[in-house]
Formats: C-alpha cells, sequence, structure tokens
C-alpha cells in the first residue's frame, strides 16, 4: 500500500523543508543549495549525510517547527514534531501484507513495524525477493509509519534456516506487542497487580559492609565455573573449539554483570541458554552450515525442557543486547561471511570494505571498524 498522492506531495514538502533547514544550520554539504526544491534535486547519496547529520541533532525537528520559515500551518508543524518518535537503523523487510510492508527491527527485542510506502511501490524500491535487509528511517505520518525516502540495501541472501528464525521472531513480534504501525508505539497498559504487598527485604547479616559484596562475587563466580565446564563438555562433543571459547566469552559477561543472573537457576538451563544463543547468532540451525544443530537438539544435551532453554536464550540475548550478524559473536571463521563486519560508511554510503581500495581499509581497521584487512589475512600462512 501507498500513501495517497496528495499525502505523498505533502510528506516531501514537509520533509525536504526540514532537511533544507538542517543543512543551513550544520552546513552538512557544500553545494550552493538556496531552495528546499534545489536540495531535492541533489544525489541521494549527498542527502543521506544531511539525513544522518539529523539523527546527531534531533533538536533541530522542533527549532524547525518554533521557526517555521516555510509558513506551514499548525497541523503541518505538528507532523514534524511527531518525528522527533523517528525509528532508524538496519531492518529486514519481511513481508508484503495488503495494508503495509512489515520490516523487522534487527535489535532486541524484535519489533514489528508495518510501513506504508511512499509514490513507488515498495516492490521497486526494496525488490521482490523477500526478506531484504535495508537500512533507512522510519516516520510517523498522519497515523501511520512511513520511510523517510531513502533506502540503502545490503547484497544478502537468506538460507533456509535464516528464514525459518526470521517466522518466528514474526511470530512472537505479532504475540508480543502486535504489528506496530504508529510512532510513537502505544504503551503497553500494566495488569493490575493482585495479593499482598511483598515484605520488605531482610539486611543480610553486616549488611552495608564489603563483605556482601565479595560474596556476590563469588557467587556469580561459582556458579560461572559450572556453567563453563558444562558448555565445554558440550562444545567439545558436538561442535568445536570455536563455539566452546565464545560460549565462555558469554557466560563470563553474564558473570560480570551486577547483580549476576548466572546466581538465579540451574547451571544446565543457563549452559543450554549460552549454547542457544551462540548458535542463534552464527545460525546453527542452518543445516547449510559446517555445523548443524536444532535447538532442541542443545536443550536435550543438558536434560532440560525446551520452553527452558528457549526462555534462558530469549533472556540472554536481551541482557547483552545480542542481534543477528552481530560481529561481537560471529565465530572468527566465519568472519569473512559476515556483512555486518565489513559494511562502513564511505562518503555517506554504505560499502563492504573487503572491496574498497587497501588505503581506505587501512584506515577502517585503524579506527577499529573492521577486524583486519583482508588481504593479510589471505596471505597469511596455514596454522600448522
Amino acid at each position: 500500500m501507498q500513501l495517497p498522492l496528495e499525502d505523498v506531495d505533502l510528506f516531501f514538502r514537509l520533509h525536504r523543508g526540514l532537511m533544507f533547514f538542517v543543512n543551513q544550520k550544520l552546513k552538512v554539504i557544500d553545494e550552493n543549495v538556496t531552495t528546499p526544491e534545489k536540495y531535492s534535486g541533489l544525489p541521494p547519496e549527498t542527502r543521506l549525510k544531511v539525513h544522518q547529520a539529523l539523527l546527531d541533532h534531533r533538536k533541530l525537528i522542533d527549532a524547525f517547527a518554533d521557526e517555521n520559515p516555510f509558513h506551514f500551518d499548525e497541523a503541518d508543524l505538528e507532523i514534524v514534531r511527531s518525528w522527533k518518535y523517528l525509528v532508524s537503523g538496519t531492518f529486514y523487510a519481511f513481508r508484503q501484507l495488503r495494508p503495509y510492508m512489515v520490516f523487522l527491527s534487527t535489535t532486541e527485542p524484535v519489533v514489528a513495524y508495518g510501513v506504508v510506502a511512499l509514490f513507488d511501490p515498495f516492490v521497486e524500491v526494496i525488490g521482490p525477493y523477500l526478506p531484504r535487509m535495508i537500512k533507512t528511517t522510519l516516520l510517523p505520518f498522519k497515523g501511520r509509519i512511513v520511510y523517510d525516502g531513502l533506502v540503502s540495501g545490503y547484497n544478502i541472501t537468506f538460507g533456509a534456516g535464516i528464514r525459518r528464525r526470521l517466522n518466528e521472531e514474526y511470530k512472537e513480534a505479532k504475540e508480543g506487542s502486535g504489528i506496530v504501525t504508529t510512532l510513537p508505539p502505544p504503551a503497553p497498559v500494566d495488569a493490575p497487580r493482585v495479593g499482598r504487598e511483598p515484605r520488605p527485604k531482610k539486611r543480610a547479616a553486616g549488611g552495608g559492609k564489603p563483605g556482601g559484596t565479595a560474596t556476590s562475587r563469588e557467587k556469580a563466580q561459582q556458579a560461572h565455573d559450572r556453567i563453563v565446564a558444562l558448555t565445554d563438555a558440550f562444545c567439545r562433543d558436538h561442535l568445536d573449539a570455536e563455539y566452546g571459547a565464545l560460549c565462555r566469552k558469554l557466560a563470563g559477561v553474564l558473570a560480570r554483570k551486577r547483580p549476576s543472573p548466572l546466581t538465579r537457576g540451574r547451571p544446565d538451563s543457563w549452559a543450554s541458554g549460552i549454547v542457544r544463543v551462540v548458535g542463534w547468532a552464527n545460525f546453527l540451525g542452518d543445516p547449510s552450515q559446517p555445523h548443524h544443530m536444532r535447538m532442541t537438539d542443545i536443550d536435550d544435551g543438558f536434560g532440560v525442557s525446551e520452553a527452558t532453554g528457549s526462555a534462558k536464550a530469549t533472556a540472554i540475548r536481551k541482557l547483552v543486547k545480542m542481534h543477528p550478524f552481530d560481529p561481537e559473536w560471529t565465530l572468527p571463521s566465519r568472519m569473512d561471511d559476515n556483512p555486518m563486519v565489513w559494511m562502513i560508511q564511505v562518503n555517506g554510503l554504505l560499502a563492504d570494505a573487503r572491496r574498497l581500495p587497501r588505503e581506505i581499509q587501512e584506515e577502517a581497521f585503524r579506527k577499529g571498524l573492521i577486524p583486519y584487512i583482508p588481504g593479510d589475512r589471505a596471505d597469511d600462512p596455514a596454522e600448522e
């Protein structure tokens, strides 16, 4: 579904006016742009720089509405003010429904947004083959969600395992908050509390003394050691050393949180959740991968139920804010195949660092944007 033509015209009048105002205030681009209409005629890669600048200076939205340099009426200014609630980032263009295209967020918890196209239908903007990973900004507009007119796509093909996982996340998002069709999303209504008020917690003996903190750390360390012993054994028997190392790293992150969640619950439940999450990040459920294992097989290996393993995995992903293709949780052997590791911005456009000149790769490596220089890794002698 697309906006009616009169709404498309209104959206672009308001949006190009705001972007022209942002460029006037921040001097983002050097071109001599004297009107909003001339701004809208600039190449997309040039306008993208101004869009990015707005994300870093959102107070300019209210400043534009207050100054009202183009004499919009109050109803139009309210639309502009609502753009403070924009959502920008990477999404999966997942499914075209009759009223909108479903965009899935790539962050946890996954949110499903119902997005309406502007002038061109999404099949022309994004392409006919879904899902597609894209980067854009979502904006509220007259009770709907639209995008800001610029979309960057990733040239990625998704296998059956990833498609299944996206289907599961879509179902979970619908069952949770539903498909979000306005910004900001409606606030959830808390269920009324039933029963007695919780009793105040008793102070531990010697409360307030340094020894109490040490005891908490000791408990977290003890839980960590028991969990790591379980994940090490499982990875040794069913996966490999790379999985074992990432599981130990994740257990360490959870143990260092204050309070550590590892002190609550059984070690085998946390071990199953940790292996599940590391496997999720590396598409362990995809049969085309060197290591392939169903999530329920992991639960069986630790002797826990599917519901328990799934609940722990969901909690862990939220705690560490893990997302698909997360470079921090990618196996070293899969780094070359993870597009998110190599996507950097060059002159305002997303580019694959592996295909850029070496001098740009060296600068990106120096800034910590990529893990290594691809040519150097390719030339490294094989380990004995």
